[in-house]
């Protein structure tokens, strides 16, 4: 008799254990849903605490030139299974974000919640390039989980090791610091994935010859981007502030497309880096 209730406990744990498989595995496949961001706006509700709200109701998100958005706890991307990285990475930032944790480095691992598989980091091996981080490690310290989302191959690109650590680490700085000075900043990051770009690796990572950075502030006032060459430079940063117009034609993304049409077009062509500065 006990060798009897002993079976029958086994046989309903197996039998939870695959209803529990199942239901994860559609709420998988849910999560890897190709998202189109032009006709199907993320809401409120999904954005949780990671998006402010700006004169009413106002979802930051860019638009997708792919149609695959995928959110993760810690920021939002738009991915590029040709280029195999992300054509964009969103996060709000403020000064709890970041902080002096010392958190344990995680390796790079590919994203589950990339449906056509994100790159694999062994693209990068010898490749004479960083895996180059898009939303910074550094940027997501609020909680490890933050944190360890950052090493995802969703989140990098390949870059050389003196831009990564050299004008790109330095815009990064720059960014932490205006997000206390502004009390929060929402930012947009990535490469511009043009065609014909050198690619590295057996899935043919494409290596962008230009990153760029577009941020505005909380109360909606400010806003500057950046478009930075793929190149080691010691060149102040005031020398890549370019408008938003300019990187959203060479990118065909339109960064901030719930913006009233007025408040979007005059912020979009200012590249005034003074009024950020002082």
């Amino acid at each position: 008799m006990k060798q009897k209730n002993k079976v029958k406990v086994v046989f309903a744990g197996v039998i939870t254990s695959l209803f529990f498989c199942v239901s994860c595995r559609q709420n998988e496949k849910l999560e890897q849903e190709p998202f189109n961001s032009k006709t199907q706006p993320i809401s409120t509700t999904e954005q949780n605490d990671a998006t402010w709200v700006v004169g009413g109701n106002f979802d930051f998100y860019p638009t997708s030139t792919t149609g695959v958005v995928i959110k993760r706890e810690g920021y939002t991307f738009s991915y590029s299974e040709e280029k195999e990285q992300s054509e964009w990475v969103a996060y709000t930032l403020s000064g709890e974000d970041f902080s002096n944790r010392d958190f344990q480095r995680p390796f790079f691992i590919e994203d589950p919640k990339v449906k056509t598989h994100s790159a694999d980091w062994r693209n990068y091996k010898n490749s004479g390039y960083d895996k180059g981080h898009l939303c910074p490690a550094g940027d997501r310290k609020k909680s490890y989980q933050y944190y360890q989302e950052t090493f995802f191959t969703s989140n990098i690109s390949p870059q050389l090791h003196e831009f990564n650590d050299g004008v790109w680490n330095r815009l990064e700085q720059k960014v932490r610091y205006w997000s206390k000075k502004y009390d929060g900043l929402y930012v947009v990051t990535g490469g511009v994935l043009s065609e014909n770009l050198k690619t590295i690796g057996k899935e043919h990572v494409a290596v962008p010859n230009y990153f760029y950075k577009v941020l505005m502030t909380q109360d909606g006032k400010r806003m500057i981007g950046f478009l930075v060459p793929h190149e080691a430079s010691e060149k102040p940063l005031y020398d890549f502030v370019v408008d938003v117009d300019t990187i959203e034609k060479m990118t065909g993304i339109d960064f901030f497309p719930k913006l009233a049409d007025g408040q979007e077009n005059k912020m979009e062509k200012s590249n005034d880096y003074k009024s950020w500065s002082f």
